[in-house]
Formats: structure tokens, sequence, C-alpha cells
């Protein structure tokens, strides 16, 4: 018979802790790095209105340049976390990170049209690589608390994308195009923490997979009819918010006669609520579960959407923030439900969420600024605040407690 000593007990209980305080510092360091990136990703989107009065570009070419970066992001991004599934590549993380910065000094330099959009597609394809790897990396680290570790992987990312705003107001703005080179610092700061997640990562993948492999698993039909409407509920969200990512700015210049700078530091706040309510989003599904989340974030925005175009400059930027907490609080949920449903297949899952929101954001923004250069950017926010109405499709999930199969 085998005896437990109390220097047995108190070495586990130190090498648990260990552990523990190792992967907070894994998922930290991931978040971290998500941020670096948006930000740097984030610069695009924040020149567009510099881009606009530079090349003369209508509503409807400023919306491609969403269009080609979402989808350059997302169409690899499940192929890519689909291999990295079957077999492991960890160094993905700095490599995505290297397109990214080769993708922002393309941008710092980009004279015509073309050259732009090629330069925001080279920053797509980072994306495309890096997001999928840092989301199963997260969930790696999570010591089981899925949503809190999907939340703190994601606000990263939304506090960078945040940032760019301010950076183009205060930066890039009165300093010019090639100041967008100073930010390439970012990229080696990345690159550093990534380099050592990656080696975290590998050590852990075996133990990790031999976990999958025991998890339940949902019927086949389930999977996939879940899958289709979690991407119903997704378009519903990322069609809106790309309606305010990618042109609010130009309707509080139309609406309300604010400046440029005025309107980026608006978006700022927007997006620092959409940080908020992202790493909120995560612990509530730990806590209610990720379903309740869901239905929630979706249908709860409703009343705000309604009331966006109908609303003064201060109603406005006080409603953005209502919009940004609630309803991005359901991204988190989506990504741990869907993995959930298909243990094993974490990177293509994340993939494809991620690829989705980047693409059906790219492909709304498009459509919608050509609807808005033939009518007005108030009728998109009118016709936009319906979307959420969607959200009543998470009536019907699935409860999330999986079956034989």
């Amino acid at each position: 018979m085998t005896t437990t000593t109390p220097g047995c007990l108190e070495a586990a209980a130190a090498e648990r802790k260990a552990a523990q305080t190792t992967a907070l510092g894994v998922l930290f360091a991931v978040s971290a790095s998500h941020m670096l990136n948006d930000t740097m990703q984030s610069l695009a989107p924040a020149l567009y209105p510099v881009f606009r009065e530079k090349m003369a570009l209508t509503f409807f070419q400023t919306g491609i340049i969403t269009f080609v970066f979402q989808v350059s992001a997302s169409l690899l991004q499940p192929m890519i976390g689909l291999a990295a599934d079957r077999r492991p590549m960890p160094f993905l993380l700095p490599v995505g990170m290297a397109f990214t910065l080769a993708g922002l000094v393309g941008l710092a330099f980009a004279s015509t049209y073309p050259l732009l959009l090629a330069a925001v597609a080279v920053i797509g394809v980072g994306s495309a690589v890096f997001h999928p790897e840092a989301s199963r990396v997260a969930r790696a680290a999570s010591g089981g608390r899925h949503g809190f570790a999907q939340s703190v992987f994601q606000v990263g990312g939304n506090f960078g994308q945040s940032t760019g705003p301010l950076l183009a107001a205060f930066v890039v703005v009165p300093f010019g195009q090639h100041s967008v080179l100073a930010f390439t610092a970012l990229a080696a700061i990345a690159v550093a923490l990534l380099i050592r997640v990656s080696r975290w990562h590998r050590d852990q993948r075996a133990r990790k997979r031999q976990a999958e492999a025991a998890a339940p698993r949902y019927p086949r039909a389930t999977v996939v009819w879940t899958i289709t409407a979690l991407i119903i509920l997704l378009f519903s969200k990322v069609l809106y918010m790309s309606s305010l990512g990618s042109y609010y700015t130009f309707y509080l210049m139309q609406e309300f006669g604010v400046s440029v700078q005025t309107s980026q530091i608006l978006l700022f706040v927007f997006l620092a609520s959409v940080a908020v309510g992202t790493f909120f989003g995560g612990p509530l599904a730990d806590r209610f579960g990720a379903k309740t989340v869901i239905w929630g974030s979706i249908v709860g925005v409703l009343p705000f959407t309604l009331a966006l175009p109908h609303l003064g400059l201060v109603g406005t930027a006080i409603n953005s923030v209502a919009i940004g907490l609630v309803l991005s609080s359901a991204f988190s949920a989506v990504v741990v439900y869907a993995q959930e449903l298909t243990p094993g297949n974490v990177g293509a899952v994340a993939g494809l969420f991620f690829g989705l929101s980047f693409g059906l954001g790219g492909i709304g923004a498009a459509l919608l600024g050509m609807v808005a250069d033939y009518t007005s950017l108030r009728f998109v926010y009118e016709i936009c605040a319906f979307l959420p109405a969607i959200g009543f499709l998470a009536a019907f999930l699935p409860n999330p407690r999986p079956e034989a199969a």
C-alpha cells in the first residue's frame, strides 16, 4: 500500500500551482500578442478617411478595401486550423506575425489603389495564419475555463483594434501615411512573445490531444444543424458590427459635422466598449452557459440598434457603447459552444468562425458601401437595425449535453 506524506502533498500542490501560473502566463502572452497583431491590422480601416481623401475613393471602393482584407483572412483560416489539428505546427504564430509586418510596410508606401489592396491582402494572410493557432493555445492554457480563456484572448484583439483610430487620429493623420512604419516595432515584440508561446504549446500538445480524443461526441446531424445555426447568428452580428467598423466615422461626420479626429475618438469609444463586452462574454458563458449568452447578446441589442439612426450626437455615442457592450459578448460564447461540439477540431472550428467573421464582414462592408453610395448612411443603419432579430434562432440551439454518437 502506498502512503502519501505531507511533503509529497505539498510538492504536488506546488507543482499544480506552478502549472496554473505558467498557463495563465501563456494565456496573457497570447492575448498581448493578439493585441499587438490587431493594433497593426486596425491601422488600415482607421486610415480610411485619409485614403478616401488622398485617392478620391467612393464608399464602394472603401468597402472593397475591407472586403479584400477580410476575405484574404477568411479563406485560409479554416484550412490552416484543420491542417494544424492534424499535424502540429506551433511556429505558425510568429510566421503569421511576419506576414502582418510585411503588409504594414506595404501600407506605409501604398501610393495607388491596387497597391493599397495588395498591402491589406498581405495583412489579411497574416491574420489567417495567426488566429486559429492562437485560439488553440488560449484553449490549451484555459485550465478548463474555456469561456474565460477565449475572452482574455479575444479582448486582446479588441483592445488592439480599438487603438487603431486613436493612432490614426494622433499619429498617422498629423504625421502622414509613412508614420505607419513606426509601428513595425510592435511586430518585433510580438514575434519574441510568440516564439516562447510556440515552444510551450509544442510541449503541451500531446497531452491535450489525448484528452480531446476521450471527449464525448454529439451526433453528426446535431453538429451540422448547430454549426449552420451558429453561422447564421454570426452573420447577423458581424454584418452589423461591420457597418459600424467601416462607416461609423463617415456617419458621424455627415450627420453631425464632426471632424475626422473627433470621429476617430468616438470610434475608439465604440471599439473600447466592444473590448469590454468581449471580456465579460466568456466568463458569463462559463457561468450561465454559452447558449444563454448567445441568445441574450444578439437579441438583447435589438432596442439599441433600432434607436441608433434616430438619435443626436450624444445619444448616438452613448448608444454605440451599449451596442458594443451587448453585441460583442456573443463571439466568445459562439466559439466555445462550437469547439465543445467538435472536440479534436479546435483549430478548424476557431479558423471557421474567425474566418467567417472576417469574410462575412468584408462582403457586408462592400455591399453596405454600395447601398450608401446610392442612398445614405442613415438608410444603411435603418435597415441594419433589424439584423439582431435573427438572434431569436438561438432558442433552437441544442442544450450543451453531448450524447453518445
